[in-house]
């Protein structure tokens, strides 16, 4: 096996208020045709509200085994990471140590309505995602 650092998907837009599992560990061919990856490391989630209004944005991996939502609400058991994105505003998440995709995980994102406090519908939401990481074929 060998490691190759890369982007593992290209980016993903997501519109309006929606559910999607964007990448799942030996089914999902990475970015550039390199080949579908056994095991993944994911390094850092990149995320870009190109919409009209403030959005929550979150990713999620459900483990292997677990049942993702094609649409529909994600659940809460298996959210990483939950942010709030202003109309043209970027967040870029980090981990310090590289989160471990084996079998079948998989990744999946999620723009909502925020909530009342935060203001905005959601609604005219598109949000970009990127997943940066290495794997190993």
């Amino acid at each position: 096996m060998s490691l190759r650092r890369t982007k593992l998907i290209d980016v993903q837009s997501v519109t309006g208020i929606s559910t999607v599992g964007i990448l799942t560990i030996g089914v999902t061919q990475t970015a550039g045709g390199v080949g579908i990856a056994s095991t993944t490391y994911v390094r850092g989630v990149l995320m870009h509200n190109t919409g009209l209004s403030t959005a929550t944005s979150s990713v999620y991996i459900y483990p292997s085994g677990t049942d993702s939502p094609v649409t529909g609400l994600a659940n809460t058991e298996y959210r990483m990471l939950r942010v709030d994105l202003d109309s043209n505003e970027t967040f870029f998440f980090e981990s310090n140590y590289p989160i471990v995709l084996t079998g079948h995980d998989k990744i999946v994102v999620e723009v909502t309505q925020p909530s009342v406090l935060v203001g905005g519908s959601g609604i005219g939401s598109a949000v970009n995602f990127q997943i940066l990481g290495d794997t190993d074929f």
